[in-house]
C-alpha cells in the first residue's frame, strides 16, 4: 500500500486480500475486517462506505490506517484494534483485559431474558462479567431486574463499569472470585460464561484467543474446573425455584448436565447456539 491516492473501495479490496492471506481467513471474514478498520479510521459507518466507495483517502487517513492494518496482519483481534464489539445490537467497549463478546453468548442472554418477568423485580447474578455484556444487556432489556455482576479482575470490572455508564445501565458491580463476596445473598437467576477450554487445547494458540486473557478461557485439564465449582456452589446462592444457566464448550453439554444434577439443580437441560451446537445448560432448584 503506497502513498498514491486510493479510493475507499480499493482500500477495502486490497486490505481484504492481505488479511485473508496473512491470517488464512475466508474472504467474507477478511472483508468484514477490512470494512471495520476502514470505517474506524474514517470515523464513519458501513452505510457511508457503500455510498462513498469512490472517495479518495487523504495521506493523513492512510497514515492512520497503516499501523492498524499491520497490527491486524500480526493477528491482533479486530475488536481490540477498534476498541469495541457489538453484542445484542449494542456497542461494548473492549480491551485486552476482557474476552471479546461473541454471538454465541447472545443465546445465553436470550434464555435468561425468557425467564425474567418483565413487570416485576427479579434478582439476577452474572458470574465473571468481563466486558459486562451479559449483565448490562439483561439490565437494559429488563429494567425492573436487580442485576449484580462479579469478576475477580479489577481491570475487567473497570471496562464493564464504563460500558454500563455509556449505555446507561443500572448494574451492581463487585470484585469477587465467583461467589466469594456474595455470602448470604441469593438470586432468582444466576448466569455465567466461565472459562471452559482445556489448558492444553491447541486452539488457545490460534486465532483471536491468542490475545485474550488466558484466565478467562482455560479451566484445568478438561476445561471443567470452573464449571464444577459453579455448579457445586450455586444452590447456596439460588432462591427456591431459582435457575442456573451456564455457557460451556461444544462437547461439554452432557458433562455439565451431570454436574448440575449431582449438585441439586433439577431437570437439567441444554440448548443450541446459532450454529446448532449445545452451548448452554441449566436447571432449577426445586421449590
Amino acid at each position: 500500500m503506497n502513498r498514491e491516492a486510493i479510493s475507499v473501495a480499493c482500500l477495502i479490496e486490497d486490505t481484504t486480500i492481505r488479511i485473508a492471506a496473512a491470517l488464512d481467513l475466508p474472504r467474507r471474514d477478511a472483508r468484514l475486517d477490512a470494512r471495520v478498520l476502514t470505517a474506524h479510521v474514517l470515523g464513519t459507518d458501513a452505510a457511508w462506505l457503500i455510498a462513498h466507495d469512490t472517495d479518495l483517502l487523504s495521506p493523513q487517513q492512510l497514515d492512520a490506517f497503516r499501523p492498524l492494518l499491520a497490527r491486524r496482519l500480526s493477528g491482533l483481534p479486530i475488536a481490540y484494534l477498534v476498541g469495541s464489539r457489538e453484542f445484542f445490537g449494542r456497542p461494548f467497549r473492549v480491551s485486552s483485559d476482557v474476552l471479546i463478546p461473541r454471538p454465541d453468548t447472545e443465546r445465553l442472554v436470550e434464555l435468561a431474558l425468557a425467564r425474567i418477568p418483565p413487570n416485576q423485580a427479579y434478582d439476577v447474578l452474572d458470574l465473571g462479567t468481563g466486558s459486562g455484556c451479559i449483565a448490562i444487556t439483561v439490565a437494559l432489556e429488563r429494567p425492573l431486574a436487580r442485576v449484580t455482576a462479579v469478576d475477580r479482575s479489577p481491570s475487567a470490572l473497570t471496562v464493564a463499569q464504563r460500558n454500563a455508564e455509556c449505555l446507561d445501565a443500572r448494574v451492581e458491580f463487585l470484585t469477587s472470585d465467583w461467589f466469594s463476596a456474595l455470602e448470604g445473598r441469593r438470586f432468582d437467576l444466576i448466569v455465567g460464561n466461565p472459562p471452559y477450554i482445556a489448558a492444553a487445547d491447541p486452539h488457545l494458540a490460534q486465532g483471536d484467543v491468542r490475545f485474550e486473557p488466558l484466565c478467562a478461557l482455560a479451566a484445568g485439564r478438561d476445561g471443567l474446573d470452573d464449571l464444577r465449582h459453579l455448579t457445586a456452589a450455586a444452590c447456596s446462592h439460588l432462591k427456591l425455584g431459582g435457575t442456573l444457566l451456564l455457557e460451556h464448550g461444544y462437547d461439554q453439554a452432557e458433562a455439565v448436565r451431570r454436574l448440575l444434577q449431582q449438585n441439586g439443580i433439577g431437570a437439567p437441560q441444554s440448548w443450541h447456539d446459532l450454529s446448532g451446537i449445545l452451548r448452554v445448560s441449566g436447571g432449577k432448584v426445586s421449590e
